[in-house]
């Protein structure tokens, strides 16, 4: 019997087929011109719902999953390090697919592609923008309008991030399996930090308007629900989207497994959990002036998506709750660094 739990490793998130993905803290990039890859400041930690199922909202009790806490304005990336097995990973910010900025669908298409291939893909900033480049992940609250769920569909119900995996086909696994028995020489190339946090290694404005849904969406702005958080867009930084080369039967026709994530405010952490949250994030200019490394990713192999349509007119967090007053200091070029060319308890899922 197929095992559909996705389980909870320290704080790994890993699920069916064996894809693994953790949440990373961040510097937040300048909100114009496109930058490196920031560093990984270490991981959000990441609880179960159901062991707080008498403090946390009763809708969160029946979407199930886990849950993170995250600042306002904090930024984040998802990191795929230890997918064990090729998985096509949808990855969804309210509901809104990240990758082709589409609606939620249980299902994999490639026109638009709406999947990150693993392990491929070895992270995710932020939304598709095309042209070698994401926007990256921002927080924010639900109700302003100000995430990509509301700027995209004109509602902010769902919040948080969605993920769904997906497992090649019997046939085609069988053959992955043997092709990598048949590997000699193992993988070689540096490593992104996603390290300890702070490791030495690697008043809000009024909000405009919100904008109109687009079309294919349909309903009018609706308030949160819950007291939460979703992810809203920040600056652009270069990083590709890569384009899946596998035919799409490939894949196996239903998902292996899925998992709602919510994004908790510190406060409400402490609350639901009694943890104290981790501290505030670290100050990018200080980080920069300390000599500490940026990041450059480059895969000549690997071809990217084309530029998401729906996604293209989301505003970034500074538009609806103004400006980033954080001082930007470029990092120097030996700073920018090239790279590349278990068990745990179930996680409970619900209705979402």
């Amino acid at each position: 019997m197929t095992d559909t739990s996705v389980r909870i490793d320290g704080n790994r998130l890993s699920l069916p087929g064996g894809a693994a993905v953790r949440f990373i803290r961040t510097l937040r990039l300048p909100e114009t011109g496109t930058h490196p890859l920031p560093p990984g400041l270490g991981e959000f930690p990441v609880r179960r719902v159901s062991d707080y199922a008498d403090t946390v909202p009763e809708e969160w009790r029946a979407r199930g999953g886990v849950m993170l806490p995250v600042y306002l304005r904090e930024a984040m990336w998802l990191s795929f390090a230890g997918t064990r097995e090729p998985a096509a990973l949808q990855v969804g910010v309210g509901k809104v697919c990240a990758v082709s900025g589409r609606p939620w669908s249980d299902r994999l298409s490639r026109d638009p592609q709406n999947y990150v291939v693993l392990p491929r893909q070895p992270w995710l900033d932020g939304i598709n923008s095309g042209t070698g480049t994401v926007r990256q992940f921002v927080a924010v609250p639900l109700g302003m309008g100000a995430t990509v769920e509301g700027q995209v569909t004109g509602e902010e119900v769902w919040g948080g991030v969605q993920l769904q995996a997906f497992a090649l086909g019997a046939t085609e696994l069988a053959r992955w399996r043997k092709e990598e028995r048949r590997r000699t020489e193992p993988a070689r190339g540096a490593a992104r930090s996603g390290g300890a946090f702070g490791a030495a290694a690697p008043a809000p404005a009024a909000a405009p308007a919100a904008p109109g849904a687009a079309p294919g969406y349909g309903g009018a702005p609706r308030p949160r629900s819950a007291p939460a958080m979703g992810l809203g867009v920040g600056g652009s930084m270069r990083q590709e989207v890569y384009r899946d080369q596998r035919p799409l039967t490939d894949w196996a026709e239903r998902p292996a497994g899925r998992v709602f994530v919510h994004l908790v405010t510190p406060p409400e952490w402490r609350r639901i959990t009694g943890e104290a949250p981790p501290p505030s994030p670290v100050d990018r200019a200080a980080y920069t002036r300390a000599g500490l490394p940026w990041y450059d990713y480059y895969d000549q192999d690997a071809h990217d998506l084309a530029a998401a349509e729906p996604l293209q007119d989301v505003k970034p967090v500074g538009d609806w709750i103004g400006d980033d007053h954080e001082p930007w200091q470029a990092p120097t070029p030996h700073q920018v660094h090239p790279l590349k060319d278990a068990s745990g308890k179930p996680v409970q899922d619900g209705d979402w």
